[in-house]
């Protein structure tokens, strides 16, 4: 097992609060992290229709044989649960007391700000980083390869082939979290849509063109890709908001936070089919910003990230902020040779920015990180060793 870099920051909540919640997609290790964090503690699975029956049909009942150092692993199965939750932590307010974990973040969410808002500490498992892998010598063998794979554990565990595992991942988990538990009838047309999702990748959202190509409508669309982000399937990259003399572009961009998943659903096979894909660096572009990502919710913060792109298709891949400035400028190459050129929106923008050279970035898929006239070129390897948060 690969340890997870969120482990510490679950044990400090857990000295601090009665209730911490570990949400995250489905087979991000989420069970493996808190009963390994918490080996002393109870574990109990609501995945088990036995056991689920039994807490939804008698929380009080079923909550008085488990009140205190319990793990309660996929609880938005049962939401019947949060209300006598909340009477416990209040009677008792022991720190540690429960340690819940989900897969729906808009379904746990909820019921945590119904019940147990103030209570509760809440950190998000996202799969594996790069450099988890990498501190722990088993980085995989090319960064094509890691760009195709992703980070899901079972994959490095059990040694399941890509093609092998997502397929199975889409009908086991998206389908059934879809259809059960968030009630969307269309399954075929949502598969349809989640593949149309991939080919977005990397780019501006246009909504209305990618319900057009579904032959959905516009508030279906909307709906579905808010399903696809409380799943932790997808997400929404915003713009930086301040133009500095500029007409920007206001959409968000779109990505996937596994690199692996997207790779699948656009139907690449291969490392070396990544390679000369059309989608190469839309994808790496994924890889990156994910890792970076994962940098922040590794420690428990929310990340600060944005881009920035004119009217004339200037852009800056991704500006990281600090105490509320632009802080770093990235860009984002997935060719493993440097050219000059790479820093040329960051050296026109950087300046009105207020982003020193010393915080201005290139990030690639070479071998070889090193400083520049214009700024830092960092290998992909080396991103956790460039951000830290």
């Amino acid at each position: 097992m690969i340890p997870r870099t969120l482990a510490a920051k679950l044990l400090t909540l857990a000295e601090g609060f009665p209730v911490v919640t570990v949400n995250g997609p489905r087979q991000s290790g989420k069970s493996t992290l808190v009963k390994n964090t918490f080996p002393n503690y109870r574990y109990i699975s609501l995945e088990d229709p036995d056991i689920r029956s039994l807490a939804s049909e008698d929380p009080r009942g079923f909550l008085q044989q488990f009140n205190s150092h319990i793990i309660f692993d996929e609880i938005q199965r049962v939401p019947e649960l949060f209300p006598y939750l909340q009477g416990i932590v209040d009677s008792q307010n022991n720190p540690g007391q429960f340690i819940l974990s989900g897969s729906q973040n808009f379904l746990l969410l909820k019921k945590i700000s119904q019940s147990l808002a103030g209570r509760v500490g809440i950190l998000h498992l996202l799969p594996l980083a790069y450099s988890e892998m990498k501190s722990n010598g088993a980085s995989p063998n090319s960064i094509m390869d890691w760009v195709f794979t992703g980070g899901y554990p079972r994959l490095y565990s059990s040694h399941i082939h890509p093609t092998d595992f997502f397929p199975n991942y889409i009908s086991t988990y998206i389908d059934r979290d879809i259809r059960e538990e968030l009630g969307v009838k269309k399954i075929n047309e949502f598969n349809t849509f989640l593949k149309l999702c991939a080919t977005r990748t990397g780019e501006v959202l246009n909504l209305t063109s990618l319900a057009n190509d579904c032959d959905i409508s516009t508030t279906t669309a909307r709906e579905w890709l808010s399903i696809l982000e409380a799943s932790f399937v997808c997400f929404q990259l915003h713009p930086y908001h301040k133009n500095y003399g500029k007409r920007l572009i206001k959409a968000p961009k779109f990505y996937f936070y596994d690199t692996g998943l997207a790779a699948n659903l656009l139907g690449i096979n291969s490392p070396d089919e990544l390679f000369t894909s059309v989608y190469r660096g839309n994808l790496f572009e994924n890889a990156v910003v994910v890792e970076l990502i994962k940098q922040y919710t590794s420690v428990g913060r929310e990340p600060e990230l944005f881009y920035w792109r004119d009217s004339n298709q200037n852009e800056i891949d991704f500006i990281t902020q600090k105490a509320g400035k632009p802080y770093q400028a990235i860009e984002v190459k997935s060719t493993s040779t440097y050219k000059a050129q790479a820093f040329r929106t960051i050296d026109e923008i950087s300046p009105l920015m207020g982003i020193n050279e010393s915080n201005r970035f290139v990030i690639y898929s070479g071998d070889t990180s090193m400083k520049t006239s214009h700024g830092q070129l960092v290998s992909f390897t080396d991103i956790n060793a460039y951000f830290h948060v």
